[in-house]
C-alpha cells in the first residue's frame, strides 16, 4: 500500500503545472501501458526519469499509462526490461496521434448534426454551436452562464426544457471539460444535449419532466490552452507558487477539501487550491447549482470524465462511506452500464468514486449528494481503457455519443 501512495503522489507531481516556455510539443514522445506486481518498480522508474503520467493505479498489479519523451526512452526500455514490467504501446507518437485528432472541421451553421460530431473543436465554435443550437430551439432553450472563469471567460452552457415555465421543473446538471483534456467528454455531452430534442420520444419525455442544464466546457481556459499550447494540460490556469499554474477543479469543492485525495503540492496535477472552493470555476458552479437547488431542486447531476470506461456513486473521499441511498444509486448506475454495453459492446465498471478508481477529496459528486443535498450525483470515465487514453480518435465521438446517450436514458428509467 505504501508504493502505492507513492506513486499515486509521483504521478500527481510529474510536470503537473510548471510553465511552459512554449507550446508543448510531443513528437516522437511514446506512451506505454505500463504493469507489474511490485508498482514500487515503477515509481522508481518513473522518480528516476521524470516522468509523467496519464492514469494513476487501483491496486498493486494496476496498470501505469506513462508518457515517454524521446530522449528517455532507451533508458526506460532498460529499465523497465530489467524490472519484469509488461508494457503495451498506446501511443507511437504522441505528437502525430495529436496532430491527427486536431484535424478541426470549420464550423458551419447547423447546429447539431453529423458533421458537428465527426470531429473535435476550438473553443469559439463550441459556443457558436451552443448559441446556434438554442436559436433552433427557442421556445425551450436559453443560453446560461455560471460565472466567469480565472481568464475572464462565461462558462457557459444551455439550459432546456419541455412545456410549462422554464425552471419550474427539478434540475439535472451535466458539466464537461473540467479536466481540460478530456476533449470526448465536450462532444459527448454536447450529443446528449441533441438528443435532447432528436430523440423525439425519449427526449421529450425527459424534458417534460426535468429541466436540463448541460455544460460542455466547465473549464474553459484549461479547455483553450489544450488547443493553443499543451494538448495535456488538465487543470485551470489560476497561476500559483514556484512558479506553476493551475487548480485541479475536481479536488477544490468546499466538501471534505482536505485528505489523501489530493494534494498542497501547487506543480501537482491534482493540487486542490490553498482554500475550499477558491478557484473562480468552482464558486461560479457552487453559486449556481445552490441557485437551483434553492429553486425545483437539484434531482441528478453528473460530471463527465474520461477515460477508463467507468460509471460511479459517492463517496470519492472515502472508501469506507455510503451514501445514504446507495442502493438506488448502484441500481441506477448499472442500469447505465448495461444499456452502454449493448449498443456498441463498450464495457464500463461501476461502483463508490474511492473503490473503483481512487480517492478523491473535494470533488464535485460528494459536494452535490451532501452540500445541497441533490437526489442522485454519479462521476463517470467515458473511452476508452487505454489504447488511445486522452487523445481519442474522432471517429469515436458518434460511437461515445451513442452509447452514453442510451445510458443516461436507462439511468432515467431507474430513477423513481
Amino acid at each position: 500500500m505504501q508504493s502505492l501512495l507513492v506513486l499515486a503522489t509521483l504521478l500527481g507531481s510529474a510536470l503537473g503545472g510548471a510553465i511552459p516556455s512554449q507550446s508543448a510539443n510531443y513528437n516522437g514522445y511514446k506512451v506505454m501501458r505500463v504493469s507489474g506486481d511490485d508498482t514500487s518498480k515503477i515509481s522508481h522508474i518513473v522518480s528516476k526519469l521524470g516522468l509523467e503520467t496519464w492514469k494513476f493505479p487501483k491496486a498493486a498489479n494496476a496498470n501505469v499509462d506513462i508518457v515517454i519523451p524521446p530522449k528517455k526512452i532507451a533508458e526506460f526500455e532498460k529499465m523497465s526490461h530489467a524490472a519484469g514490467l509488461k508494457k503495451q504501446v498506446m501511443h507511437e507518437n504522441l505528437g502525430n496521434s495529436i496532430k491527427s485528432e486536431m484535424s478541426f472541421r470549420p464550423y458551419t451553421y447547423g447546429g447539431a448534426n453529423d458533421t458537428w460530431f465527426q470531429s473535435y473543436h476550438k473553443y469559439e465554435d463550441h459556443l457558436k454551436f451552443m448559441k446556434d443550437f438554442q436559436s433552433a430551439h427557442a421556445e425551450n432553450a436559453e443560453i446560461v452562464t455560471s460565472g466567469k472563469s480565472h481568464e475572464g471567460r462565461d462558462i457557459t452552457g444551455v439550459h432546456v426544457w419541455g412545456s410549462g415555465e422554464k425552471g419550474s421543473k427539478p434540475a439535472v446538471v451535466f458539466h464537461g471539460t473540467v479536466h481540460a483534456r478530456e476533449w470526448i467528454t465536450t462532444m459527448t455531452v454536447e450529443y446528449i444535449l441533441a438528443q435532447l430534442f432528436e430523440d423525439k420520444e425519449a427526449g421529450a419525455a425527459l424534458l417534460e419532466k426535468f429541466d436540463f442544464y448541460i455544460f460542455p466546457i466547465a473549464n474553459p481556459d484549461g479547455f483553450v490552452f489544450t488547443t493553443e499550447s499543451d494538448r495535456m494540460w488538465r487543470k485551470n490556469r489560476e497561476q500559483n507558487e514556484k512558479g506553476c499554474y493551475g487548480t485541479d477543479l475536481n479536488r477544490n469543492w468546499p466538501y471534505k477539501w482536505e485528505g489523501d485525495g489530493s494534494t498542497t503540492d501547487p506543480c501537482s496535477e491534482t493540487y486542490r487550491g490553498p482554500s475550499p472552493g477558491s478557484a473562480p470555476e468552482t464558486k461560479a458552479s457552487t453559486s449556481f447549482i445552490k441557485s437551483l437547488a434553492d429553486g425545483a431542486g437539484v434531482k441528478m447531476f453528473v460530471d463527465w470524465h474520461s477515460y477508463s470506461q467507468l460509471f460511479m456513486t459517492p463517496y470519492g473521499y472515502s472508501c469506507s462511506a455510503r451514501a445514504p441511498n446507495d442502493d438506488v444509486l448502484q441500481e441506477m448506475a448499472s442500469s447505465f452500464a448495461d444499456a452502454v454495453k449493448a449498443v456498441h459492446g463498450t464495457s464500463f465498471t461501476t461502483g463508490p468514486i474511492c473503490s473503483t478508481i481512487y480517492q478523491a477529496n473535494g470533488n464535485s459528486v460528494d459536494w452535490v449528494l451532501d452540500e445541497i443535498k441533490g437526489e442522485t450525483a454519479f462521476a463517470a470515465e467515458l473511452r476508452d481503457t487505454g489504447m488511445y487514453g486522452f487523445v481519442l480518435p474522432p471517429d469515436q465521438i458518434i460511437p461515445s455519443g451513442e452509447e452514453t446517450w442510451a445510458g443516461v436514458k436507462a439511468m432515467f428509467s431507474k430513477l423513481k
